[in-house]
């Protein structure tokens, strides 16, 4: 399958040549931009998978740039990427249509997990060489949300423990914090939302068992680790 095409505008040439490199890293497409009108006249010129978009662009402004991308394509994810804090300034970017609003200066891996959670929503962008995974004597399935022991036995997970696994096993043996896991499995860091994570973190532990040597570790208030000792 194709790599998913992000298409970027972003007029500080160190920044975004730092983004476009992560982003490569993972294996996306990134046709960058350094002014709005040109990011605007690309989009209607090629297909695009997902759009991350400063605001203070030169020539049209970000939200004039989302706002006509939206009149376009209604579907398409938008992150914008911002150094504008102001609450009324991430609101006016919510209401244009924007799946999410980034400030500068923002974690890398937290834009990371927001693109590829973006992707895997829009359901235009799936990875197969990464739908399988071995835990132990587990097999995972994320495509169809489900873990066969080596007795053929299956368990369906939910599509949010699927999620919640999948995002661990492309982490494993690395620290995931709190908030990057809430904002990228649910979209807020909320209370309540902590509440399920903890509900669903209880239920993957006793999915996995059966594993000796896996286990998800709480890390008392930084986050959560899934480790393979075996």
């Amino acid at each position: 399958m194709s790599k998913a095409r992000i298409l970027y505008a972003e007029d500080d040439k160190t920044l975004a040549f730092l983004t476009t490199d992560s982003l490569e890293q993972q294996q996306y497409e990134v046709t960058h931009c350094a002014d709005g009108l040109s990011c605007l006249e690309l989009f209607k010129a090629q297909a695009f998978d997902l759009c991350i978009l400063d605001i203070m662009l030169p020539r049209l402004d970000g939200f004039e740039l989302a706002t006509a991308i939206r009149q376009i394509n209604a579907e398409i994810p938008i992150v914008f990427l911002s150094a504008k804090t102001l609450k009324e300034d991430r609101i006016r970017g919510l209401k244009l249509g924007a799946d999410d609003y980034l400030v500068k200066p923002f974690s890398m891996e937290e834009l990371l997990l927001k693109v590829r959670v973006f992707l895997m929503r829009s359901r235009k962008y799936t990875e197969p060489e990464k739908m399988l995974y071995s835990i132990g004597r587990l097999q995972f399935n994320a495509a169809n949300y489900t873990l066969q022991n080596s007795a053929k036995e299956i368990t369906t997970l939910t599509r949010r423990e699927s999620d919640l696994l999948r995002l661990f096993l492309d982490h494993k043996n690395q620290v995931l914090r709190r908030e990057q896991i809430l904002k990228a499995i649910w979209g807020s860091d909320d209370y309540f939302m902590g509440r399920s994570l903890d509900v669903f973190i209880s239920r993957l532990r006793k999915v996995l068992s059966s594993e000796k040597h896996i286990s998800i570790q709480n890390l008392h208030g930084i986050g959560f680790k899934l480790s393979d000792e075996g």
